[in-house]
């Protein structure tokens, strides 16, 4: 995989959902160019070119949007938001939280630190798969990032 063609990172440790999402994305044509992390660590490492990602020829890596679940092993959503939205050179990726979590104040937070979406994944197979058709096609074809 060219890690410099990556537009959407998915970073989740489930692995039902992530497969679910990624062939749901692939299906609708808007998934390829897709990198699946288990944690938030390999997806602060993967954007800013650090630890098992420092070999890319980028040291950092812009996708044009990230799923993140909240609940993480390792380093968790908020800590992970807060490095990319805290850094000039990242806070323009749009970051849409996808997770089970309808906690208010784990909304609050998310928001308050520069979420630019909140999502409580849907519990039956229908709605999931037609909330990752939306978004993928939502952030990968309507939006039009910062240049």
């Amino acid at each position: 995989m060219d890690y410099n063609l990556v537009d959407v990172v998915l970073v989740e440790d489930n692995i039902d959902d992530a497969e679910l999402a990624i062939r749901e994305l692939r299906k609708h044509k808007v998934g390829n160019n897709l990198l699946h992390l288990k944690d938030g660590e390999e997806a602060l490492d993967f954007i800013f070119g650090t630890g098992k990602f420092a070999h890319l020829k980028k040291s950092l890596h812009l996708p044009k949007v990230i799923l993140l679940d909240i609940q993480m092993p390792k380093v968790n959503c908020i800590e992970v938001l807060e490095k990319i939205k805290g850094d000039e050179r990242t806070r323009a990726i749009p970051v849409v939280i996808l997770t089970s979590s309808n906690q208010s104040p784990d909304i609050k937070k998310c928001y308050k630190l520069g979420v630019n979406s909140y999502i409580v994944k849907p519990v039956d197979f229908e709605n999931y798969s037609k909330t990752i058709r939306e978004l993928g096609l939502y952030w990968l074809l309507s939006n039009r990032p910062p240049e």
